[in-house]
């Protein structure tokens, strides 16, 4: 009787398999925001311990950071402002992730891609049109990215180096090759008081988005990550660099091109990071100095993860992430507070968050059928 009954059941009606599809996929992306959400919600708790233990109030500091990041016009657009390169940095660790990567050398691709861009239009100023200088800049800055990252990338297949280990030394080597002209041979000598290029100059800073404050670099995340989205989800590469993340021995059994895969997903995630380099030139500074070292690569590893390397989960995670970035002056005013406090915050978070990957099918509610398997 089980020899007919079983074939019976592996061949159900297609309702049945499409309500089974249907279930699994919402049980998985249950799970994947209950979990983050319960893990900023403890993270939240245990910052308020840390604020009553020093004597300040917790509900006015999350007043303040909601004021702050999301309280008026101005506060809003400072939070956007402040959220691109976040996408892009973030993008930077999410990329690799998708094919079993952990890499952490975004804030290094930003500040080499954002030297590079200001020392290449160093010698364009004056000769070539704002377009064509901002177009060369770009791409300097993102191939820049692209190679220092895909390093870490091609260490890691060629020569088995753990990538986290070598893209975050690859940072501070990035960050010193920049300190190192800007103090020296590229160092602009009217500016005695901070070590910097030469700036490039109001004709060739890129403006703002008609009708804010927010300069392009937001539209651009926001279109690199919808674009990042579509490649890994809708093509043979994004298939290929999945299947290679899950496991790379079978991967290479079915004769997929794991090296070029690895080092591509680098390069990829170094040139987001190099694009928001150019940005942070272009569009804030205005010059190459220590202050493209803002942590914006590292705070972009926490947006990644919290967003569970989804481009387009990361676009509203780096806006979150942007509010509270952005209300840092006005907690500092209001409760005497340092500016570094909502470094605390996002560093507990980030704690917090990697022990919640614990929790990853371990609720029976997120199982299909009562089983041990992740839904």
């Amino acid at each position: 009787m089980s020899e007919v009954t079983e074939p019976l059941a592996a061949v159900a009606p297609p309702s049945v398999v499409a309500w089974r599809d249907f279930s699994i996929r919402a049980r998985r992306g249950t799970e994947y925001l209950a979990i983050p959400l319960l893990a900023l919600t403890a993270s939240a708790l245990l910052f308020s311990l840390f604020l009553m233990a020093i004597g300040k109030s917790p509900g006015e500091f999350f007043e303040l950071v909601v004021r702050g990041g999301f309280g008026g016009a101005f506060s809003i657009q400072n939070t956007l402002q402040r959220s691109s390169p976040l996408i892009l940095t973030a993008l930077a660790v999410a990329i690799p992730a998708r094919i079993g990567l952990v890499m952490i050398g975004g804030e290094g691709a930003l500040v080499l891609g954002g030297f590079v861009s200001a020392a290449i239009a160093i010698p364009m100023l004056g000769h070539a049109p704002p377009g064509l200088t901002w177009i060369v800049m770009a791409v300097a800055g993102s191939v820049t990215g692209a190679v220092w990252v895909g390093l870490a990338g091609a260490l890691r297949h060629y020569r088995g180096v753990n990538e986290t280990i070598s893209s975050l030394l690859l940072t501070y080597i990035g960050v010193a090759i920049m300190n190192f002209f800007v103090e020296v041979s590229l160092r602009d000598l009217t500016n005695p008081n901070k070590p910097s290029t030469r700036p490039i100059g109001d004709d060739y800073m890129i403006g703002k988005i008609p009708g804010t404050d927010v300069h392009w670099g937001l539209l651009a995340g926001i279109v690199v990550a919808l674009a990042l989205h579509v490649l890994m989800t809708r093509t043979t590469f994004g298939f290929a660099a999945r299947m290679t993340g899950g496991n790379p021995r079978a991967a290479m059994a079915q004769g997929l091109p794991v090296g070029r895969l690895i080092v591509g997903c680098a390069a990829i995630a170094g040139a987001c990071a190099g694009l928001a380099g150019f940005f942070e030139v272009a569009a804030i500074q205005g010059r190459a100095n220590a202050s493209l070292a803002a942590g914006y690569g590292f705070t972009g590893i926490l947006v990644s993860f919290l967003a569970r390397h989804n481009p387009v989960a990361i676009i509203f995670v780096a806006i979150m992430f942007g509010g509270i970035v952005a209300s840092g002056g006005l907690i500092q005013r209001r409760m005497d507070l340092p500016d570094a406090t909502v470094l605390v915050l996002q560093g507990l978070t980030f704690v917090v968050l990697l022990v919640s990957e614990t929790l990853y099918g371990r609720f029976a509610i997120f199982r299909v059928d009562g089983g041990g398997d992740r839904a």
